[in-house]
């Protein structure tokens, strides 16, 4: 079997990058990431303002947002930590939408200072902002449109989430906005994470603009966008194809045409916040075989664990695994890949057939570059790994270190400990 998901680096570079750096690391590749930030831009160019607001939750890096603002990307917040990282690359005002859940009032005025569009999740926080601080120029709804669409195991069914407005409740909402005197309206929601039909998202914009004309016949409001959310998805698996994005955008401008121009919203922008499919595909976890196991399984033990990408774990989650200097070699071995987390579900492949992987064999994760890292948790003590960017002239450039022991101990108040971090 030889290994079908490519790389853009060779074992040669990732062990030249190990001596400096050792394993376990995250890699992003700088050159993909561009790539597939013009590849959206230029399915929704038709759209005038068009902007994929990027989910900084995805992988919360400056050195990241960086690179996606200079594509012109925006940035979606769910925190104020998000906020901040928006701001330190110098993402500002409507560059920014603010979309989070059971919000603290702090975290509504962090945005609110930064001029980002407010996304209010419940109705009731109408009332919670403009008493607290009252309400901005222009607000968006998220609608959460219950039994009427279906999601999936990483978001959740819709009407069992937790997230947004009720069809009755967008109506009443917004026109309590207006008797408010909000000026400016947006409309918002996201039903589903890592669709790869991209016939879902077309759905999900009429959806939005048949809410948005029927907003505007029955309570006199005027959308000015829609958000349709993230979502689009990434072909985790070799035999998966990614999603169409000239399609996508081909057919959500022809739902615009027939729907929204002779509806008189036109002009309406159309607006997206993904954050997997930029970044997820073109980052890699790189770990090192350490050692093997043979009970009721063959195991291969990793010196990353679920502490450093828990999706496998937490969703069961595939991510293809490529055995450097191994690709073209017979996938024969029927193994488990597992880390040395206390917890059995610490696992990063069951029953996957590889090749003979022996210690010291440098193994790649795939499309780990979103939900990856920020994911990490320190459970057991494991310490968070570096980050790096394979920069586009090839050069490798360390953007986030390694956590030491010191970084682990340092917010403990305890004197044998709070003495070891200040060493």
């Amino acid at each position: 079997m030889i290994n079908p998901k490519p790389l853009p680096f060779d074992e040669a570079t990732v062990r030249k990058i190990a001596e400096k750096y050792p394993t376990p690391f995250y890699l992003y590749d700088e050159k993909g990431i561009r790539e597939t930030c013009r590849q959206l831009n230029e399915a929704f160019s038709w759209s005038e303002g068009f902007i994929n607001y990027y989910a900084v939750k995805a992988l919360p890096n400056p050195h990241i947002l960086e690179i996606v603002k200079s594509e012109g990307l925006g940035g979606d917040c769910s925190s104020i930590a998000e906020l901040m990282l928006c701001q330190t690359v110098g993402l500002e005002g409507e560059q920014i939408m603010f979309t989070s859940n059971n919000t603290p009032i702090n975290e509504y005025k962090a945005a609110k200072d930064l001029g980002a569009v407010l996304n209010l999740d419940d109705i009731s926080h109408i009332d919670f902002v403009d008493e607290s601080i009252g309400l901005p120029e222009l607000v968006s709804f998220r609608f959460n449109p219950g039994p009427a669409r279906t999601g999936n195991v990483i978001i959740g069914t819709p009407e069992e989430a937790k997230y947004g407005f009720t069809e009755q409740q967008l109506f009443d909402g917004y026109k309590k906005l207006k008797d408010l005197g909000v000026k400016r309206f947006g409309l918002h929601t996201m039903v589903a994470s890592n669709e790869l039909d991209g016939s879902f998202f077309v759905e999900t914009a009429r959806m939005l603009f048949d809410l948005a004309l029927r907003i505007q016949q029955q309570v006199g409001v005027r959308i000015e966008f829609v958000n349709l959310g993230g979502g689009i998805g990434i072909p985790y698996r070799p035999e998966q194809q990614p999603v169409d994005l000239k399609v996508v955008g081909k057919n959500i401008q022809s739902l615009y045409n027939e729907m929204i121009v002779p509806g008189g919203l036109h002009p309406l922008r159309v607006v997206l916040e993904n954050g997997r499919m930029v970044t997820g595909p073109h980052g890699y976890l790189v770990t090192t075989c350490i050692h093997h196991k043979h009970i009721y399984r063959d195991y291969v033990g990793v010196d990353a664990s679920m502490a450093n990408l828990m999706r496998p774990g937490m969703y069961g989650a595939y991510h293809h695994i490529t055995v450097l200097g191994k690709e073209n070699a017979d996938h024969d071995q029927v193994v488990d890949v597992v880390g040395s987390l206390c917890e059995n579900n610490d696992k990063f492949a069951i029953h996957r057939p590889l090749p003979r992987v022996e210690s010291g064999d440098v193994l790649v994760i795939h499309d780990a570059g979103a939900h990856g890292h920020a994911m990490g948790f320190q459970y057991n003590g494991k310490l968070r790994s570096a980050e790096l960017l394979l920069k586009e002239n090839g050069d490798v450039q360390l953007i986030r270190r390694a956590e030491t022991y010191a970084d682990y101990f340092a917010t403990l108040d305890f004197a044998p400990f709070h003495s070891a971090s200040e060493k």
